[in-house]
């Protein structure tokens, strides 16, 4: 049960939404039942939106376009785990490497793309250039060039150890 609104606590509110004071430290301030939900309610009642700073700042977002890579991709170091007790360290296993895909203008728009179609997105999508490669899918729905760098095969992990090591989660 609250003790309600009163104009202290109105005017309390007021004071510490507009000095950027989270719902949850409002609430606690003015004690006496009020919970970060009616606080919350209140201020959306009343209205109140600008702060003097934000509880936590803003994440902007912004649109990072794909880059078309000329080389083939460096190979990534083996995640590192942080144990007890280390167990010797496997070798790394390198992928193959990948022949680059010289990224061309690609003759598919998707107003024109096919089912049948490679459907490997070239450029900017914010461009007018923007366009799939469209050349005809021979693996799920790329063709065979763009299938290779999509679908990359599974590499081989260690043997016996890393079942052992897996399993203990669970026992």
């Amino acid at each position: 049960m609250t003790a309600g609104w009163t104009e202290d606590r109105v005017g309390a509110l007021k004071k510490l939404w507009l000095e950027g004071q989270s719902a949850s430290q409002i609430a606690k301030q003015l004690g006496g039942g009020v919970t970060r939900n009616a606080v919350i309610g209140k201020v959306h009642r009343l209205g109140l939106s600008g702060r003097a700073t934000p509880s936590q700042p803003a994440r902007t977002s912004t649109f990072r376009p794909a880059r078309t890579r000329t080389t083939p991709p460096a190979q990534p170091s083996a995640p590192r785990r942080i144990e007890a007790a280390q167990p010797a360290p496997r070798p790394v296993v390198a992928a193959p490497s990948l022949p680059a895909v010289a990224e061309m203008p690609g003759t598919a728009t998707v107003m024109t793309l096919g089912a049948h179609m490679c459907k490997w997105p070239i450029g900017d999508p914010s461009s007018t250039e923007f366009s799939f490669c469209g050349r005809r899918a021979s693996e799920g729905v790329y063709c065979q060039e763009h299938a290779r760098v999509a679908y990359q095969p599974q590499m081989k992990r260690g043997g016996k150890e890393e079942l052992a090591r897996s399993l203990r989660r669970y026992i």
